[in-house]
């Protein structure tokens, strides 16, 4: 399990993000703070019950900003990850965040679907990161520093579109593995249209291509959501 430390001054917030949490396997709230010296206290102190692996961490609290917390915890080399969820969007804040070592930075509000991507995409990086100890290989390096984008943040190819790759997704998620015939009956579209945006996440590295067998002739493919 990942431990996650949320810290949030708004107990309503605290409160959602947990929920969020806790419906996403791996993940384990272990404690809750309101501020930004308790969120130090319980980091670099270790008094909880259990390890925190993962800080959700608000930028705006009354004593103290995120980025000074963030900086505290890399000076002393702890062993965290940090994830920022605030409504600040100035440029300067994101940059500054990215230089501590933040994973991910999401813009409140946002919904679970956008929240769930964005902690599946850090799960995704932390297996590939224990799993690349050592000597990586270039591809390990690339699948690594790839893990945390997400499936549509990069420019698509042409005659793709983000709100149907949001479709198709949100269906291979929800109701995979799917044969690229079974997603178009779903989604109501053609199934060559279709084929083209599962090969896109499977080219993304979010899904993986699988042969289905037990039907006469050539095995047919079905995608499976990669989590």
């Amino acid at each position: 399990m990942i431990g996650v430390l949320i810290v949030d001054d708004e107990r309503l917030t605290r409160e959602l993000h947990r929920a969020y949490v806790e419906r996403i396997d791996d993940f384990e709230v272990v404690a809750e703070c309101a501020g930004a010296h308790a969120a130090l206290t319980a980091v670099l102190e270790e008094r909880g019950t259990a390890p925190i692996d993962l800080v959700l961490l608000d930028m705006t609290m009354p004593d103290g900003h995120g980025l000074d917390v963030a900086r505290h915890i890399r000076a002393r080399a702890a062993d965290v990850d940090i994830v920022a969820i605030t409504s600040v969007r100035d440029a300067d804040v994101v940059r500054q965040a990215v230089g501590l070592g933040v994973v991910q930075y999401l813009v409140k509000p946002f919904d679970f679907a956008t929240f769930r991507d964005r902690m599946e995409q850090y799960r995704d990086y932390r297996r590939r990161a224990q799993d690349a100890a050592g000597q990586a290989t270039q591809a390990e390096i690339d699948a690594l520093l790839s893990a945390l984008r997400p499936a549509g943040g990069a420019a698509l190819p042409k005659g793709l579109s983000a709100d149907t790759l949001d479709r198709v997704t949100g269906a291979l998620r929800e109701s995979g593995p799917l044969s690229s015939a079974e997603a178009a009956e779903t989604l109501g579209m053609s199934r060559v249209a279709v084929r083209r945006y599962l090969e896109h996440l499977a080219e993304a590295g979010r899904a993986d291509r699988v042969p289905r067998y037990g039907t006469p002739g050539r095995p047919e493919t079905e995608y499976h959501w990669r989590t």
